[in-house]
Parts: C-alpha cells; sequence; structure tokens
C-alpha cells in the first residue's frame, strides 16, 4: 500500500509560513534542495492545497526561465510531469499535470492508495495536511526543520486534540544548520 507523507519546511517554533505569511527563511542552500530532489523521485502523485498550488505554479514553465541553473532545471524535470491533486473550493480549473479534486480528500487518498502505481501519495500545505492528520492518513511527517524563530503563521503540526505517537526513522544535519527529521506514525497493533 502506498503511504501518504507529509513534508514541508518548518521554523524551529513550528510554523511553514511566518506571521505576515512570509516564508524567506525557508530558501534552500544547494544541499537541501539537492535533498528535495531526490526525496520527490519517491513521490508518484502530490496532493496540494490551493495555497501551495499556486506557489508551486511557477515550476511548470520554469524550464522557459534561460537563469535556471542545472539543479532547478532538474527539479523542474521531475515536478512538471508529477501527477498533482489540487484541492480547492474557488480554483475552476488547474494546469499541467494537475487535477481539481472530485471528492474529499479521505476519498481521494483512498482511491489512489487502491491504483496501480509507484511511490508515495505526498501531502502539501498544513491545512491539508491537518485535515488528513485528523483522519489518521498521514503515514510519515517529514520535517525540514530551519534555524529560526518566526513567532507565529501557520503551524506544521495540526491542532488536534489528539495524540500521535511517532518513530524517529530518519535524521540529517546539513551545513546550513537545517535538521532533516523523518517520523513514521506508530500504529497500534
Amino acid at each position: 500500500m502506498r503511504s501518504v507523507t507529509y513534508s514541508m519546511s518548518v521554523s524551529l517554533d513550528g510554523y511553514i509560513v511566518g506571521p505576515d505569511g512570509g516564508f524567506d527563511w525557508t530558501a534552500p542552500g544547494d544541499e537541501v534542495f539537492r535533498f528535495w530532489i531526490d526525496e520527490i523521485r519517491d513521490v508518484g502523485v502530490h496532493l496540494l492545497g490551493r495555497r501551495l498550488y499556486e506557489t508551486m505554479l511557477y515550476w511548470e514553465t520554469a524550464d522557459q526561465d534561460s537563469t535556471l541553473d542545472e539543479s532547478e532545471l532538474e527539479w523542474t524535470a521531475l515536478w512538471k510531469p508529477l501527477p498533482k491533486v489540487v484541492f480547492s473550493t474557488t480554483l475552476s480549473e488547474v494546469q499541467g499535470h494537475a487535477r481539481l479534486a472530485s471528492g474529499g480528500l479521505a476519498e481521494e487518498i483512498e482511491r489512489l492508495r487502491a491504483e496501480p502505481g509507484e511511490g508515495d501519495i505526498a501531502i502539501g500545505g498544513a491545512t491539508l495536511a491537518a485535515e488528513a492528520a485528523a483522519s489518521g492518513l498521514i503515514d510519515e511527517y517529514r520535517a525540514m526543520v530551519y534555524p529560526v524563530l518566526v513567532g507565529g503563521g501557520i503551524p506544521f503540526f495540526p491542532r488536534h486534540e489528539r495524540r500521535v505517537d511517532l518513530e524517529l526513522v530518519e535524521t540529517r544535519t546539513f551545513n546550513s544548520r537545517v535538521v532533516y527529521l523523518r517520523h513514521r506514525v506508530a500504529r497500534q497493533s
């Protein structure tokens, strides 16, 4: 069965964007960007909320930008053909290899898990991830923790009155002082 993963950059105090909506502190250095490139290779389909979809639209045509370096071109070549499902109540159409979700999040994940296919089902966007977490649909949490305190904003972890036990699977510290933490949800038997 395909795993559902939630992977995003996060401040040390737990936010994916600051109180002003900014996330300039997440600009990856070469080493971290290389890691994201390697991680996206294991994704079979990406589920996105509207805001993240709109942020990532740049990469749908980025290969036309003559100023991109080799790593950015490699990311574009992997991201552009990746199937994407966008959850939005305001968008009427999407571009590239994206489609608007036809059902609720739980139904989409159930359908995607049942379909033949390789790679993880990745969730991007804290609001969408919070909904998946509330339904117990996330198998792994992957946090790229940046050494910055932003003081508020949109939290990485959903605020639910529900305990979720995690098992540490992997850690990695980058030269930029960014730390990658990968946790698997501990399933009760």
